[in-house]
């Protein structure tokens, strides 16, 4: 089958889209930039891609010979108050545009419903679905509840909990109900009812075995960490403290955190179906799901990251368009070092930040995120999805990949901090040396008065970091 898929470079897309080329299937892939294609996808022979932005699809059309459709677009990190307009207009231009084509059956993958206080995420959610039905095609609806996975915003936001709190006072809402279900099990219902005619113009709530509270869920993740965890709930904190504790706990962005707030204070308990019995699958329990992904990580094999999605709201066109360095009217560090081994040097290059950290004075690059998380920033907190590896797109602690190819020998960061203007830093090897270059471009007298504040910090800082990527330690 021709399958056409949106959303191509978010958490669910990026899996599915193996999946689907396992099963033989062609695909079609949306995306909003032709320079951030998952690598994993970019050249397989069965894999064609169209540019494409749903808030704006100009004079786009597709080709008429698509038989199915998949519909991954969520607004799910952008601000609350724009976001729902956000979701209908696409899910509209997406209708108006599949209409055009021979597609027999889209495939929608929105959250459970059944609550009669619902969150506006999942308002939005209902809309869509309503939007999507057409007598041009057939419309599958799949809701999910709680997605456990590798990279999954719930996994990662119950890790950072878990981990780094033995003692938790936390919301009352850490009473809630759900259903958490295996990213395994999503991708296997997804993919079962592609052209399944039982399945045509129906709904279902997909979700694991077990109901169970976030309190429940926090204590068997630590359990199957190994861990010692105590919680505490307490009925005084109001939504808007819950979304800053969630914040400055976790990975999460303030935007996100009161996202998910909202959704968590609704209780998510999905409606039995005879979904299972049409895809054959027995659902993993909540212990299995969150084992199975901590073997994904330790094999450092996580395919996709929530924190790969374009969600801090920096950008609003293409990566490509910025990646060549401004020159006017921005202050420069520029550093350059004769190469005495370039793959050493290219090797710790790809590693820096995330668990490896940025090589010297990395307390000052702690700090630095520390006062850029409170003032609402992203921190250092995001890591990186993969230790070793780098494709334009991927969060690299407050920086997001613009551009990583190892055979040019260039990785290009734009910095997602909280700041004053903006800045990049570029690592480029050319003619034996490696040039690194700080790139400031200030936004009027603040942004001034900030460059000139951090420089005296620049001369240790930037020499030392490119020292330690060509000088290799004595042995």
């Amino acid at each position: 089958m021709k399958i056409l898929l949106t959303g191509t470079t978010g958490y669910i897309a990026k899996r599915l889209a193996l999946g689907l080329l396992q099963e033989g299937h062609h695909l079609v892939c949306c995306v909003r930039d032709l320079k951030r294609i998952p690598d994993e996808i970019e050249n397989h022979p069965n894999v064609s891609f169209i540019k494409v932005d749903f808030l704006e699809p100009d004079d786009i059309t597709f080709t008429k010979d698509i038989d199915a459709s998949y519909y991954l677009i969520h607004s799910m990190s952008q601000n609350a108050q724009d976001f729902k307009t956000m979701e209908i207009t696409c899910a509209q231009n997406f209708r108006l545009l599949i209409n055009k084509t021979n597609c027999k059956q889209v495939i929608y993958l929105s959250g459970i419903v059944n609550s009669s206080s619902l969150s506006k995420h999942l308002q939005s959610r209902l809309e869509v679905e309503k939007m999507l039905q057409s007598n041009n095609y057939h419309l599958t609806t799949l809701r999910a509840g709680i997605i456990v996975g590798s990279g999954s915003a719930s996994f990662e936001i119950i890790r950072d909990i878990v981990e780094k709190l033995p003692i938790m006072i936390t919301p009352r809402w850490l009473n809630t109900k759900s259903q958490p279900i295996a990213i395994r099990d999503v991708l296997t219902y997804l993919i079962g009812v592609l052209n399944n005619r039982e399945t045509y113009n129906n709904s279902y709530d997909i979700f694991g075995p077990e109901v169970l509270t976030y309190k429940q869920m926090l204590l068997q993740f630590a359990e199957v960490r190994g861990l010692k965890r105590y919680i505490y709930t307490l009925p005084v904190l109001t939504p808007k403290l819950s979304s800053y504790w969630l914040y400055f706990v976790t990975s999460t962005s303030f935007n996100l955190a009161q996202s998910l707030v909202d959704s968590m204070k609704v209780e998510v308990i999905g409606k039995p179906s005879n979904i299972n019995e049409i895809v054959k699958l027995k659902p993993l329990s909540y212990n299995e799901a969150v084992s199975l992904a901590f073997q994904k990580i330790q094999l450092n094999s996580v395919i996709s990251s929530w924190k790969d999605a374009m969600s801090s709201g920096v950008f609003q066109d293409q990566l490509s368009k910025h990646i060549e360095l401004p020159h006017y009217g921005c202050f420069k560090d520029v550093q350059s070092m004769p190469l005495t081994d370039e793959n050493y040097t290219l090797d710790r290059i790809w590693k820096i930040g995330g668990k490896t950290g940025w090589y010297r004075f990395n307390w000052l690059w702690k700090l630095r995120g520390y006062l850029d998380k409170l003032v609402g920033g992203v921190g250092l907190r995001r890591g990186r999805t993969h230790d070793d590896y780098l494709e334009a797109g991927d969060p690299l602690d407050f920086w997001r990949v613009l551009y990583a190819d190892k055979k040019e020998k260039r990785l290009l960061l734009f910095a997602e901090m909280k700041l004053p203007g903006e800045a990049w830093l570029e690592f480029k090897i050319a003619k034996d040396k490696l040039y690194q270059r700080a790139v400031f471009r200030p936004k009027g007298v603040w942004g001034r008065l900030y460059w000139y504040s951090v420089l005296p910090f620049h001369g240790f800082i930037f020499k030392g970091m490119i020292k330690a990527l060509v000088e290799k330690p004595a042995t």
